[in-house]
């Protein structure tokens, strides 16, 4: 019996990889198609509106695996449908990846490019746009390059442009490959890059549903949500929120990952809820000889730091969240006991400085100041008072304080470090000369 056929009858486990078993990379349409490739979308635009897919990944609480975690169905809800909502809409796919520690995105960009297509392709049957965008990380040469021969294989077949398999909905996509600033990852930053503009967030309301890619409705979602539609539209919401452990309401399986000292770094499609230990010791096979754990990033380096004692925990949104953290991009990274965790967080904090597009002065001032305090306590010259400061840059660049969520994003390691490892800092502290203690 072919792939294709089993997963008519038996539908799988894996949505997101099931296709690579025993191969490299799909790349070729005829061989995606003759794994079950696009059927979902002739389901779709024979048998389903646009607003029966939107209720349908709606009902299967696909919430966005870019890394905050909002519903993907109730996301597309927001954007105007009937007559009156506006002809022009866009669709864009954010597969920047630029967050430290994470690569699971270029799995499925390099290897499976017709699953992206046809998850994009659904999602703008379901808003009804016009055109799509894939926002595309520039150092990602052979994502483009595979991508592009899958957009062209996918309009000689009729599944982009005029009247879609005779649907009477017309739909293109193009790749876009950005310049390389972490700061689109944020949606409205990516979509001024997108219309040629600095890279700066933009002010909400109005959100990009509403008025977004020049000024009309647009939906922005991760490379990984989009590779998930396929699957639910093939066969249900209910299938899909089965796939999951059952101990949250999170739905489906997550591409999940390790880095940093453990034996085998890799990223591994595991359902929603697998705990923190199996991905660690299981999958990643533990830490590298002669090391031990001593915290770890559930979710790439704008998470905060966790503990051995917490890799019990399940791998979900709101259980990672109650422990003080984020799941983010659901990637780890693992920090080992022979490193320092004031060069740890210095190393994160360089990177956000950088990193910043500069609108706002918390964020543009607060970061570099970050990192010149902790170069110094790295060097053993950190001065008294210095953790104080940092613990109020950290207030004062928290939820709230700045323009949008990188400055937030950017503290919540150092913030956790100072709570679990603030002996480590005060090591940082030069002991005063003697004049000064005699004086």
């Amino acid at each position: 019996m072919s792939a294709g056929a089993d997963i008519r009858t038996s539908p799988e486990t894996h949505p997101l990889t099931w296709r690579l078993r025993g191969r490299e990379a799909v790349t070729e349409l005829a061989d995606y198609e003759a794994l079950d490739g696009y059927a979902a979308l002739r389901l779709a635009l024979t048998e389903l509106s646009p607003g029966d897919v939107t209720q349908r990944v709606k009902d299967s609480n696909l919430r966005g695996r870019g890394g905050a975690g909002f519903p993907a169905g109730i996301k597309w809800s927001l954007v105007p449908m009937g007559a009156d909502a506006p002809r022009q809409k866009y669709l864009v796919c954010n597969a920047d990846e630029m967050e430290p520690g994470t690569f699971k995105d270029r799995l499925l960009l390099e290897r499976l490019p017709h699953q992206l297509l046809e998850g994009m392709i659904l999602t703008g049957y379901a808003i009804q746009a016009s055109r799509g965008y894939i926002f595309l990380r520039g150092e990602y040469v052979l994502a483009t390059q595979r991508l592009e021969q899958a957009l062209t294989q996918a309009r000689q077949a009729g599944y982009l442009g005029e009247t879609i398999l005779g649907s009477g909905w017309s739909f293109d996509l193009f790749v876009h490959t950005g310049a390389g600033r972490y700061i689109c990852g944020e949606e409205t930053a990516l979509i001024n890059s997108l219309e040629g503009r600095r890279a700066n967030p933009r002010a909400k309301p109005p959100f990009p549903q509403i008025a977004g890619l020049w000024g009309k409705p647009t939906v922005v979602n991760n490379c990984e949500t989009l590779n998930c539609i396929p699957a639910i539209v093939r066969h249900g919401a209910e299938w899909f929120k089965g796939l999951s452990q059952g101990r949250s309401p999170d739905s489906g399986t997550k591409l999940y990952g390790a880095s940093g000292r453990v034996q085998r770094p890799g990223v591994w499609e595991l359902p929603i809820g697998t705990t923190a230990r199996e991905l660690l010791e299981e999958h990643a096979g533990g830490m590298r000889e002669g090391l031990a754990l001593k915290a770890w990033l559930p979710g790439g380096a704008s998470t905060d730091f966790l503990l051995p004692s917490h890799l019990d925990l399940a791998m979900d949104y709101d259980t990672i969240m109650k422990a003080g953290s984020r799941m983010g991009t659901g990637l780890m990274m693992a920090v080992d006991d022979r490193q320092s965790m004031v060069s740890v967080v210095r190393n994160l904090e360089t990177f956000f400085a950088r990193e910043s597009c500069g609108w706002c002065t918390p964020c543009r001032d607060g970061l570099p100041w970050t990192v010149k305090l902790l170069s110094a306590l790295e060097r053993g010259e950190g001065e008294l008072g210095d953790l104080e400061i940092l613990a109020q840059i950290a207030r004062q660049l928290g939820p709230g304080k700045t323009f949008c969520a990188h400055a937030p994003g950017a503290i919540e390691p150092l913030q956790s470090a100072l709570k679990y490892f603030r002996e480590e800092f005060e090591r940082g502290i030069a002991a005063p000369p003697a004049a000064a203690i005699n004086g």
